[in-house]
């Protein structure tokens, strides 16, 4: 659906979509401008263990690398552990490319932009060897991929041009898979609205930002429409959505269930527009995290206390990857350089 109803919303995706564009750049400068030859790690084999927890913080941290370099794209992860978590050793980079991924439960969800980079992009699912196991393809430039715990359940967006009721414009096609059944949602559109307890349809609609729960069935993810932003409660089965609170975007669910982090607009000016929060489900009590930089990301949990995100360098264009208590107390910490798309191994 459009994206062009709303100034403040369009300045949002148009900033969201410049990061993209940023990260797809840097590729481009890699290739051509010196041919840098640093490299981000070491090849080795990859690990997707089963046996690890976000709830004891354990497992590994898997992202994509941006040093400028032949690696450039490339997977690669590195061992957590400890309580606080925190992230040691040498890179093992894999032989994966990737614009944004995710693992959970021995899978990995890796979207990558083919050929022509606002046209199609390629959803691949891989097992814990990292056997290609379903690949399809989506519209658009790949934006966002998330997995539920146990590695059944597949969800990502992704910018698409072309889908404006009144012109040229970006907006969202979010999608959903059961790797059990095979079942493939193409867009979540089709889901029933209820807005504020009452059935809601409008053209300018657009999903984004999956984040599924322990059930396999329920999820939540930002809906807009209207020129506002609502966290929603998805029924995947029942193909419903029920708006739960305005001003979220971006959720990601803390590995108890109970609390989600997401990105809270703050600002009209694209470079300080976001911060980040957390949502009590219980309560809805909204607390502020200590990270004061704008976070474009749907944040990740790098263990049950601990969330994680991507933040551009200052110079440079590569990515390093922060955490912050969830909260409220502490100060970010540099959790990995030149990283991003985080997600840590869990089963």
């Amino acid at each position: 659906m459009s994206i062009t109803e709303s100034p403040h919303r369009t300045k949002i995706f148009i900033a969201t979509v410049a990061v993209l564009l940023a990260v797809a750049v840097g590729a481009v400068v890699v290739a051509y401008q010196g041919r840098p030859t640093a490299r981000a790690g070491v090849k080795g084999a990859v690990i997707l263990d089963q046996s690890s927890s976000l709830d004891t913080g354990s497992g590994y941290l898997l992202y994509k690398t941006t040093v400028a370099g032949p690696d450039f794209g490339t997977l690669a992860e590195r061992k957590v552990s400890g309580n606080p978590s925190t992230v040691s050793g040498v890179p093992t980079l894999s032989s994966i490319q990737c614009d944004r991924s995710y693992t959970a439960a021995g899978v990995l969800l890796c979207l990558r932009a083919d050929d022509n980079l606002v046209r199609v992009a390629s959803v691949e699912v891989y097992d814990k060897s990292l056997k290609l196991i379903k690949k399809v393809q989506a519209a658009g430039i790949p934006n966002r991929a998330r997995l539920s715990a146990d590695g059944r359940m597949a969800a990502w967006t992704t910018f698409v041009a072309g889908d404006a009721y009144n012109g040229p414009a970006f907006s969202t096609r979010t999608s959903m898979l059961d790797l059990k059944t095979g079942v493939l949602t193409d867009s979540l559109e089709s889901f029933a609205v209820t807005l504020q307890g009452k059935p809601y349809s409008n053209v300018d609609e657009n999903l984004w930002g999956v984040t599924f729960a322990a059930d396999d069935n329920t999820f939540y993810a930002t809906l807009g429409t209207g020129g506002k932003t609502w966290l929603v409660r998805g029924n995947a089965a029942a193909h419903t959505l029920t708006t739960v609170i305005d001003n979220v975007e971006c959720p990601s669910l803390s590995p108890d269930g109970t609390r989600i982090v997401f990105k809270k607009r703050v600002s009209s000016d694209a470079w300080k527009m976001w911060h980040l929060e957390v949502l009590d489900l219980a309560t809805l009590k909204e607390t502020p995290l200590a990270e004061q930089r704008s976070v474009d990301d749907q944040a990740a949990w790098l263990d049950d206390h601990t969330v994680m995100y991507a933040v551009p360098q200052k110079a440079g264009t590569g990515y390093d990857v922060w955490s912050t208590p969830a909260d409220g107390s502490g100060q970010p910490v540099l959790v990995a350089p030149d990283a991003f798309s985080p997600s840590v191994t869990s089963g």
